[in-house]
């Protein structure tokens, strides 16, 4: 079985939520690995493990960065790590994946489809590197990420939709 390795050099993770009903707040994980286990170019029998740190979150904005650091939403002592781990590939057109399995957050899991686009496979300098692109979206009040703030106008302060984008290129081993 071919092993890839997820290049953290060529690789983001982004996300955005609402905030206060008018606007989105984006922001990204800094420091995750990963790799893929089989074929990518036979990805339906492979499967995708990655990790990310949680006290790794940048949003540009020290005060807010903190607040998403504590017991309010990762709480990043007690849980330093959001893991996903696919059960299942299924292609669904040429290029194109669902890709299936159990997301952690805090000690909440949970299932999670993304969506992929396999970008391509290229020669590089060191072995072949495969490229991706993979979204999702979550409610994150389903991963215990429950702090929440009503608004005296109505409606609240932070949406429940996580948009989550993962751009990733892997290197076979």
């Amino acid at each position: 079985m071919t092993k890839w390795v997820i290049d953290p050099a060529h690789t983001s993770v982004d996300f955005s939520v609402r905030h206060l009903m008018i606007s989105k707040v984006r922001g990204q994980f800094n420091e995750f690995q990963g790799e893929i286990d089989g074929d990518v170019e036979d990805f339906e029998n492979a499967t995708i493990h990655f990790t990310i740190e949680t006290n790794s979150i940048n949003t540009n904005q020290e005060q807010r960065d903190g607040h998403l650091k504590s017991a309010d939403f990762f709480d990043v002592e007690k849980y330093p790590q959001i893991t996903f781990k696919s059960t299942t590939i299924e292609q669904t057109k040429a290029n194109h994946f669902n890709i299936i399995g159990e997301m952690t957050i805090k000690d909440v899991t949970g299932k999670v489809t993304f969506h992929a686009v396999r970008e391509g496979v290229a020669q590089g300098e060191n072995g072949r590197i495969a490229g991706f692109h993979a979204s999702t979206e979550i409610n994150r009040q389903d991963y215990g990420l429950t702090w929440q703030q009503a608004l005296e106008t109505g409606g609240v302060m932070v949406g429940n939709t996580v948009s989550i984008s993962v751009d990733f290129e892997a290197q076979e081993q």
